[in-house]
């Protein structure tokens, strides 16, 4: 597939944000020197870095020019990834976080795949990377053997998976006009703390062709995970998304109608993984807040059983209707083990509920 850009522009822009990452950028920046493909631009956003970040960079610079930097003072994640945006020159858009790592044909697969399908973005799996104590490689497959291949309005098709699925912004590459029209741009809350949430599901809401491929594009490091489990000024941050994705439904009728049970079950989802991060002492004052927003979602008729299942919609019940008991099972939320599984559902609603889990388990041993 041809990488011709318009009026000589770059076809692909990169966003590459950096704030004090000088271990692993290197490593981040050389994976794009080694793409396959070669009409790219590369830009560098450093936001503040007062590590040796900068000098990095400045090796980048002096030795290619498809590579550019933006000086900015420190601001947080959404606010460096907008200027991104802003300085883009390229028909498509792809991100790089600076501790990830490119496989060199990654950007030519998304390519070839999103002009082949004249989609407004393209969507990949990628690896769940550990470089100690040894190199360490799991891959990630968010998508599916069924996904793979297919374009399709993720609004409308019956299957959601992608709603559901972690973010992961950096395995894509989106049309840069899509984004554009449509004002896709991320939220400018302070740090690095789930910016990427709503950027996504306004991608997916909104995007009228999407293309789905089951190559790994992307090292996506684990042993450089930047918690804020600590962090009261953080804790929030994820409310402060979803309430960016209700307010696109809320502005468009025919988006509310077909996503906003979808929007409920991944506010579930997320709420419930942000908070197994906290300390304990955070996590309780996070659940009355997760509450209270669950509470007002089924108030609103907005929670739809059909997408949640039985296991979540039994702890969502519980959440919202047994919180003490809740709290009490949470650190046993989520387990795949029948043993743990049974200590928990019979922690939140007694002997009946714990039952009601055997039958469960017993059909799916029967099923295979």
């Amino acid at each position: 597939m041809s990488s011709e850009s318009h009026e000589g522009m770059p076809a692909i822009s990169v966003l590459v944000p950096i704030y004090n990452v000088e271990r692993y950028l290197a490593e981040c920046l050389d994976s794009l020197l080694a793409q396959t493909f070669g009409n790219f631009e590369a830009i560098l956003i450093n936001d503040g870095s007062t590590d040796g970040s900068r000098d990095i960079i400045q090796r980048y610079l002096d030795a290619d020019p498809r590579f550019r930097v933006i000086d900015k003072p420190n601001s947080g994640y959404g606010a460096s990834m907008n200027r991104g945006l802003d300085e883009a020159r390229g028909t498509y858009v792809g991100i790089l976080e600076s501790d990830d790592v490119f496989e060199p044909n990654a950007l030519q697969v998304l390519y070839d795949a999103i002009v082949a399908a004249e989609a407004d973005a393209a969507k990949a799996n990628f690896y769940l990377y550990w470089s100690v104590p040894e190199v360490r490689l799991e891959p990630f497959e968010l998508v599916s053997p069924q996904m793979a291949g297919r374009v399709t309005c993720p609004a409308t098709d019956p299957d959601r998976s992608i709603f559901y699925a972690k973010p992961s912004i950096w395995s894509a590459l989106y049309r840069r006009a899509f984004l554009e029209r449509h004002g896709i741009r991320f939220l400018e809350t302070p740090g690095a703390s789930f910016q990427d949430t709503s950027f996504s599901f306004k991608v997916w809401a909104q995007a009228e062709r999407a293309c789905y491929l089951d190559a790994f594009v992307l090292k996506y490091r684990q042993d450089n995970e930047a918690s804020s489990v600590n962090s009261p000024g953080k804790v929030y941050c994820v409310c402060d998304e979803y309430a960016e994705m209700s307010h696109l439904l809320d502005e468009d009728p025919s988006l509310d109608q077909q996503l906003r049970g979808v929007l409920c079950r991944m506010k579930f989802d997320s709420y419930m993984w942000n908070a197994g991060r906290l300390v304990p002492e955070l996590r309780d004052e996070f659940l009355v807040r997760a509450r209270e927003e669950l509470r007002r979602d089924r108030e609103a008729g907005y929670l739809d059983r059909k997408l949640f299942g039985w296991y979540k919609w039994t702890d969502l019940q519980a959440l919202l209707d047994r919180p003490a008991r809740f709290r009490e099972a949470f650190a046993t939320y989520g387990s795949d083990d029948p043993k743990v599984m049974l200590r928990h559902y019979r922690t939140l609603g007694g002997p009946g509920l714990g039952m009601q889990l055997m039958m469960r388990l017993a059909v799916r041993r029967l099923r295979g």
